[in-house]
């Protein structure tokens, strides 16, 4: 027979699951979805196709799972940034969750100490190392949030705050490449570095981008506030062939024959996309730096690297 007692226990637990449903459903769109399993996808491709040139590339049940992992991690650190911008929040978003009280910071905790328990299991499957990476990625969501905390400057230095926030980027990325490494889908190879700097340059170019002003934000967080939005606009175009020039640099499509030769220089044209978005802004009078040529670059980046690796390993 039931306790009375557990009742209110047992609705209150369905309540917090619901918060954090809504949560989840507001602050993590489908496009971040459909961005981490992209993202997981072109990076393990990518580091087969430099480290394993004549080994047929194709996802795996450890690929499926590493999507899996990343995604929830990417929430995860969705809701650390929830409760590490609050107080900016309270100014400039005052319709976020937390803030309206749709959700309460003991629920997001308890909701990312779960995460963390099921993605460092889940990477224990593939591999050992591949537990110790995404600790490493949780650990470090912690870290910046204590020092956003503990340094004003690091919180309102929007220059400092991307050097101090973007290596959680950088981790993701490495304990992708050293999974697939560990569970046969990469080998380990000095060339994978360079996937590092192809997908911190994609991912940079849309950053600058969505955080660009032709006015000046004063107390909020453009990159336009420090360097200017011509500035922070070119930054962008030069983030997205620094993707494109180090991928073909390393992937060298000249020697690749077919359907092969031409998917390998696709990244270089595609950096006209972003070129174009800054152009028009530059020629415009619109205060806000158009986002859609930042997110269509490295989308179709991101696939053309997922097709590069199927093609190009099976040539």
């Amino acid at each position: 027979m039931t306790d009375l007692a557990e009742i209110p226990s047992r609705t209150g637990l369905l309540t917090s699951v619901g918060r954090i449903a809504r949560f989840t459903k507001v602050m993590y769109k489908p496009h971040y979805l459909l961005y981490g399993i992209l993202w997981v996808l072109a990076l393990e491709g990518t580091a087969a196709l430099l480290t394993q040139p004549g080994v047929a590339w194709h996802p795996t049940g450890a690929t499926a799972a590493r999507i899996g992992i990343v995604a929830i991690v990417l929430l995860y650190l969705r809701m650390v940034d929830e409760q590490k911008d609050l107080e900016y929040d309270r100014v400039h978003n005052p319709d976020r969750p937390l803030v309206t009280g749709a959700v309460s910071a003991l629920e997001l905790r308890s909701a990312m100490g779960v995460i963390a328990v099921v993605s460092i299991a889940g990477s224990l499957a593939l591999s050992a190392r591949s537990a110790v990476a995404i600790a490493a990625v949780l650990a470090y969501g912690l870290i910046l949030w204590a020092l956003e905390q503990l340094s004003e400057t690091v919180r309102t230095d929007i220059m400092l705050n991307l050097v101090v926030t973007y290596p959680v980027q950088l981790l993701v990325t490495a304990y992708v490449v050293l999974s697939a490494i560990d569970t046969g889908e990469a080998a380990a190879h000095g060339r994978v570095a360079v996937v590092a700097i192809v997908f911190a340059g994609a991912f940079l170019q849309f950053e600058f981008a969505r955080k660009t002003s032709r006015s000046t934000r004063p107390g909020e967080m453009y990159y336009s506030n420090a360097l200017g939005a011509l500035g922070s606009a070119a930054a962008s175009v030069l983030c997205a062939l620094a993707a494109a020039v180090c991928e073909i640099a390393v992937a060298k499509p000249w020697e690749w024959h077919g359907a092969a030769a031409v998917l390998g220089w696709i990244p270089l044209a595609l950096t006209l996309i972003p070129a174009v978005g800054a152009w028009r802004f530059a020629r415009s009078r619109d205060d806000e730096y158009p986002v859609l040529p930042a997110v269509l670059f490295i989308l179709t980046l991101y696939l053309t690297l997922i097709a590069q690796a199927v093609v190009a390993t099976r040539g």
